[in-house]
C-alpha cells in the first residue's frame, strides 16, 4: 500500500464492491459477523445478540466482492483456486470467501474487527454469566491465573477474551503484554504491549520462543490450534503466569482432551500433569437461541489417577 491516495482508492473500490447497505452494516460497531450463504441469504450477528436474516445478496455482486477482496489481498481466485482467506487490508476484518466448484454459488463470511466491546460487568448484567461466575473470573485475574476460554465456532470466545483483556488492563495497567494472533481480533489496551502476528511463514510456536525473550509479564495467544500448545503451556509453567488463550472445544473436559491432542503433535510423552499445572481456569462459552452464554467456569486442581480434577 503506497501512501494515503492508494489506500483511499482501495477503500473506494471495496466500498463499491460491498454496496451501500453492506458497507453500512460493517460500519455498525454492534455487528460481529456477516455471512452470505450459497442461496443468497444474508445473515448478520450482533454483539450480545443472536443471528438475524436480512435481505438477500445478489450472486454476481457477491462474486465481484470476493474477487475484489482477493485482489486487495494479492490472491488469485477462480475455479482452480476457489477460496480467498485473509485479513482485509485497512479494515482488519477477517474474510473467508468461496466460489464454485467449492460451493454451489458465491459464499462468504466476514468476522468484523470489533469496535464495540463488552465488559465482564456487561456479561453479568445481561444474564450471560452469573454473579458467581463473574466473581470467579475476577478472582482468577487478580491471582494471575492462566485462563483458557473454550467453545464452538461462533460461540463468542473472542468477545469474552476481549472482556477479560480489558479487566486485566484495569487491574494490572503496568503489565507488559505479549499477544500472538494470526488475525488481529483481541484488543489490547496495555501501554506496554507487543503484538505478534503469525503466518504460514512464521508459526505461533516460533513467535512464542521470541516472546519469551521479550521480557513479558503475561503471554496471550489468540487461539491455539496446533503443537504450539506445548510451547505455550511450558511458558505459562515457567514464570509467566496470568496468560490467556482460546480453544475450539465444547466444554472444559473436551478442552483438556483437545490440548492433549495438540501437544501429541510434537511430543509422544503424556503431558497431562503439565497441562494441569499450566491451566488454572477454564471458561466454557456456548451460543444459544437467546445469545451467547457462559456455560461453566471451572478451576483445574490437578491430574490424579488418570483424571483431571475440576471444581
Amino acid at each position: 500500500m503506497n501512501g494515503p491516495r492508494a489506500q483511499q482508492r482501495l477503500v473506494s473500490k471495496l466500498q463499491e464492491a460491498f454496496g451501500t447497505t453492506l458497507w453500512a452494516t460493517l460500519a455498525d460497531p454492534e455487528v460481529t459477523e456477516v455471512m452470505l450463504n450459497p442461496d443468497g441469504q444474508l445473515f448478520i450477528e450482533r454483539l450480545g445478540r443472536g443471528m438475524e436474516r436480512v435481505e438477500g445478496f445478489d450472486g454476481r455482486q457477491a462474486e465481484a466482492l470476493i474477487g475484489m477482496v482477493a485482489h486487495a489481498l494479492g490472491q488469485e481466485v477462480h475455479a482452480k483456486k476457489p477460496i480467498v482467506s485473509g485479513e482485509m487490508p485497512l479494515l482488519g476484518h477477517r474474510f473467508e470467501g468461496l466460489l464454485p466448484p467449492a460451493v454451489q454459488a458465491p459464499t462468504f463470511s466476514i468476522r468484523r474487527h470489533a469496535i464495540g466491546q463488552m465488559t465482564l460487568c456487561d456479561y453479568r448484567t445481561s444474564g450471560a454469566m452469573s454473579a458467581h461466575q463473574h466473581d470467579l473470573i475476577r478472582a482468577a485475574i487478580r491471582n494471575r491465573c492462566n485462563i483458557l476460554i473454550c467453545g464452538g465456532t461462533g460461540s463468542g470466545k473472542t468477545t469474552l477474551a476481549n472482556a477479560l483483556m480489558l479487566e486485566i488492563h484495569e487491574l494490572f495497567p503496568r503489565d507488559r503484554i505479549l499477544l500472538i494472533e494470526d488475525t488481529a481480533e483481541i484488543r489490547c489496551a496495555a501501554d506496554n504491549a507487543v503484538l505478534l502476528k503469525s503466518s504460514e511463514e512464521v508459526s505461533i510456536a516460533r513467535l512464542l520462543k521470541s516472546a519469551l525473550r521479550l521480557r513479558p509479564d503475561r503471554i496471550m495467544v489468540g487461539e491455539v490450534r496446533d503443537g504450539a500448545a506445548l510451547t505455550l503451556l511450558k511458558a505459562w509453567n515457567t514464570g509467566h503466569p496470568g496468560g490467556l488463550t482460546t480453544l475450539h472445544a465444547n466444554d472444559a473436559h473436551a478442552a483438556l482432551t483437545r490440548l492433549e491432542q495438540l501437544v501429541s503433535e510434537v511430543s509422544q510423552t503424556p503431558m497431562q500433569t503439565v497441562i494441569a499445572a499450566a491451566v488454572d481456569l477454564i471458561i466454557a462459552v456456548r451460543r444459544t437461541d437467546e445469545g451467547r452464554r457462559i456455560e461453566s467456569v471451572l478451576s483445574v486442581q490437578g491430574f490424579h489417577e488418570g483424571h483431571y480434577h475440576l471444581v
